[in-house]
This record gives structure tokens, C-alpha cells and sequence, in this order.
């Protein structure tokens, strides 16, 4: 099948614009490719509030049932808490229908194994070529699928956070926060995990209707009216997740955003006080995540881009927490996915213990000046331009595991395609803002010059 400009089809799923691109079609297709995979066996389903996840739903419905298989519909879900859904319900896998962080007119499909974590590549590859080829087994007229829907599946969820922190000690201090949903999939397991910690909550958008209130990403640049919010409120902290819930944005009691790489930092660092074990990070995330894993004598290693690698690294060396820079934290006793209510729940515990305004507790994480920009880039044009970087700074430690990764003294550079979008990121990484500026300014020059 065709791959519309407005379209990205990848081993990690689908992603497209409804109505230019993503349409029941294609939903349709793509998931009976995925449920040919494991014709027979039961795929849960779910969504994030997007209004047009409802269309898609009965298009990925349709093409499961007609490959034979059982649907656990669990409706309106948290990404994570479908990886939960996966495990709790002896699924063979599951298609979470949402676009993440992109604006609302996009909407896509993502995979999941029966562990509850996102396919592998090598998994990804086989159902994209059953999309594409279309070489796949329908069932006859007395096989076709069933639909069921199963118990609520958000109390697990939550219940499996809960075992990880000490709820009374968090009770105890009768935190006031704000959690800005944003409409999305996320506000009713974050309200109640947040009640159910004794924490007095200021609801924001936490119905999960899908008409956003501001822009999805999670970024500063979109809270800047949420923002003001917490300390006009007289809150501790604010908590931000995107629509479909596997991301967390922080503010501190001042009504400053906090940079999204300090999510998982602060994880991280009130996990690693409890336990000592491996730590694993994409090439994009912060070197605040090693230094705080070097402070607790852990190691800590670097993967490509993707939860799907990460994950891999965790399982393959033994980690006991992990994440990507976006706000994503990863604890294998809940799940293999993203969580952002681990993050809640684990930086709730590290105010409790501290005893000090969030903000101070942040100011103690190690200090850099990160930049994340982007340019669109004719992809042929891509492996040239990477090799014309190299040559720029040719004393620099490199890595081609995931586009190209340029390591200097006390700076990093990050050049990659995006999986999700049509473009290429540039991020980098020193002591100071200036630097961090000056190496995104000369590396998106050599790019743009090729």
C-alpha cells in the first residue's frame, strides 16, 4: 500500500493526519496485518480521547476480528496501563490507538507484545511487511473474531504504582498539586493515584475528551498559561502528561516549568537510593541520568532512540529503571512502557523524604544547557550531511548507532531521522547555554549547506 507524505508507516506502527493520510482503510489493514501475527489469540485495544479515535477504533476492531482474533476492548486508556492490560489479561499483544505528543489532527496505531511492551524492531518489521504486501490469511465466515470487555483495568495499574512507594509517608504530607491532563487519556488514573496518595488536587483538563486545552507536547513553550497555576494555587508541584499518558512534564512551586530531561533524573535518582542496579538511556537524554547514576556507583548505558531499544538494554543487562529524556520513566515491576505515573508516585516520594520546595530539589540535580531543534531534511540528502558533521568535528568521539552522536569533552551532539515526524533532529548538550546554542547553530548550517 501507497505511504502518503501525511502518512509514516515504521516498524513501531503508524502515525498520519485523518483525512490525508490515516484513514479506516489503513486502520483497518494494519491491524489485521498485526492480528495475523496472532490470528486466534486475544489483542486488547485502546485509545487515547482523540475525537477521531473512536473511527479508528472500529477500524482496528474490524480488521483483528476478521484475522480470527478475541478483542479485550478496554476504551479509553493510558498507553502504560495498555502494556499493564497486556500481562493482566494473558494477551497476546495490543494496539494502542493514539499520535502521543503530535497536535490533534494526527492520530496512529502502536504495537505491543504479549510481555506489554512495544514490538521489537525485528517483531515491528514483520507486521509492516504483512501491511504493506497484504499477504496475510483472513478467516472464513465461521472464524471471524469476538469482541469482550474486560474489568477495569486502571485499578491494576494503579495498584501496581502504589507498590512501589511508601504511600503513607507521601499521605503524610499533604501535598496541594495540579495535574494538567490536558484533556487526554491520562486524568482519571493521575486524579485518582494522586487522591489516593493524600495529595489535595487541582484538576486541570483531567476529563479525557481529547479536545485540547493547549498544545499537546508537554513542552514550556505550550504551559505557559497552565504554568502560573501552581504557584498561584499554593502548590508543591504541577503535573503534565500528553494525550495519550506516557510522558510527564514538571513545574515547580514558582510556577516554572522544569525541563522535561529532569523527569527522569529525578526518578532515577529516588530509585536508585532504595536499590543499586543498572540504568538505561537513549542517546538523546540528558547526562544529569549518568551523573546520578555514577553518584550511587551504577552503571549506566545508552541505547538508540526508540522505548523499544531502551527496553531492550533494560532487559538485556538487568536494569532496574530506565527511560528516554522526553519525561519517560520505565520500571519493570509495573511495566515496559513508559510511565508517568512511576514518575509521580516516585517524585512525590523524593519530596517527602527531602523535605524541601521541589524547586530545591531540582537545583541539586546536576546542571547543563540542553537545545532541541529540528530542520526538514530530503532524506537522501541525510547520510551526507552526517559525514560532512563528522569531518566538522573530527576529534570528537562518535557513534553511528542511531544517525550520528558526537561526543567532545563536556558536550554531546545528537543527529537523527525522527520516527515520528518527517524531519531531522538536532540536540546538543554543554555547561552552557551558549554552547549548547553555538553547536545546534553550526550543525544545522552543515546540514542545511549539503
Amino acid at each position: 500500500m501507497p505511504e502518503s507524505p501525511l502518512l509514516l508507516v515504521s516498524i513501531s506502527g503508524v502515525r498520519g493526519l485523518i483525512g490525508n493520510g490515516l484513514s479506516a482503510e489503513v486502520a483497518v489493514r494494519f491491524a489485521a496485518a498485526f492480528g495475523s501475527t496472532v490470528a486466534g489469540k486475544t489483542v486488547v485495544v485502546s485509545r487515547d480521547g482523540r475525537p477521531s479515535g473512536e473511527m479508528l477504533r472500529h477500524a482496528v476492531i474490524a480488521g483483528l476480528l476478521e484475522v480470527g482474533c478475541i478483542v479485550e476492548d478496554i476504551g479509553i486508556a493510558p498507553t502504560p496501563t495498555c502494556g499493564v492490560a497486556v500481562r493482566q489479561l494473558q494477551a497476546a499483544g495490543a494496539i494502542q490507538i493514539t499520535a502521543s505528543h503530535n497536535p490533534a489532527p494526527w492520530n496512529g496505531l502502536k504495537m505491543f507484545g504479549p510481555d506489554g511492551a512495544v514490538l521489537s524492531p525485528a517483531q515491528g518489521a514483520i507486521v509492516r511487511e504483512l501491511y504493506e504486501t497484504g499477504r496475510f490469511p483472513r478467516a472464513a465466515w465461521n472464524g471471524t473474531g469476538t469482541t469482550r470487555i474486560p474489568p477495569d483495568v486502571l485499578a491494576e495499574h494503579e495498584k501496581a504504582v502504589l507498590t512501589t512507594v511508601n504511600a503513607a509517608a507521601i499521605a503524610a504530607q499533604n501535598f496541594n498539586v495540579l495535574l494538567d491532563a490536558n484533556a487526554g487519556a491520562g486524568g482519571p488514573l493521575g486524579s485518582q493515584l494522586l487522591h489516593d496518595l493524600g495529595c489535595s488536587v487541582m484538576e486541570y483538563e483531567c476529563e479525557p475528551t481529547g479536545v485540547f486545552a493547549h498544545e499537546p507536547e508537554p513542552i514550556p513553550a505550550h504551559l505557559s498559561e497552565v504554568a502560573p497555576w501552581v504557584a498561584s494555587s499554593a502548590c508543591r508541584i504541577g503535573f503534565v502528561l500528553d494525550p495519550d499518558a506516557d510522558r510527564l512534564a514538571l513545574i515547580d512551586e514558582h510556577g516554572q516549568c522544569v525541563s522535561e530531561e529532569m523527569t527522569l533524573a529525578l526518578a532515577v535518582k529516588y530509585r536508585l537510593r532504595r536499590d543499586r542496579g543498572p540504568v538505561v538511556i537513549n542517546m538523546s537524554t540528558s547526562r544529569m541520568v549518568e551523573d546520578v547514576a555514577r553518584e550511587f556507583g551504577c552503571p549506566c548505558y545508552r541505547t538508540a532512540v526508540g522505548e523499544a531499544n531502551v527496553v531492550a538494554r533494560m532487559r538485556e543487562c538487568g536494569a532496574i529503571i530506565g527511560g528516554e529524556g522526553n519525561g519517560g520513566v520505565i520500571d519493570p515491576r509495573v511495566g515496559w512502557v513508559r510511565d508517568p505515573f512511576v514518575g509521580m508516585a516516585f517524585i512525590l516520594a523524593l519530596l517527602a523524604e527531602e523535605q524541601k520546595p521541589f524547586s530545591q530539589v531540582v537545583a541539586a540535580l546536576p546542571r547543563y544547557a540542553m537545545l532541541k531543534t529540528k530542520c526538514t531534511v530530503a532524506p537522501e540528502k541525510l547520510p551526507a550531511a552526517l559525514a560532512a558533521l563528522e569531518t566538522n568535528w573530527a576529534d570528537a568521539r562518535r557513534n553511528r548507532e542511531d544517525g550520528l552522536r558526537l561526543d567532545g569533552p563536556n558536550w554531546w551532539l545528537h543527529v537523527r531521522g525522527s520516527n515520528t515526524e518527517p524531519i531531522v533532529r538536532v540536540i546538543a548538550e554543554a555547561p552552557s547555554d551558549h554552547q549548547a546554542h553555538d553547536l545546534c547553530t553550526a550543525a544545522l548550517g552543515i546540514i542545511q549547506s549539503v
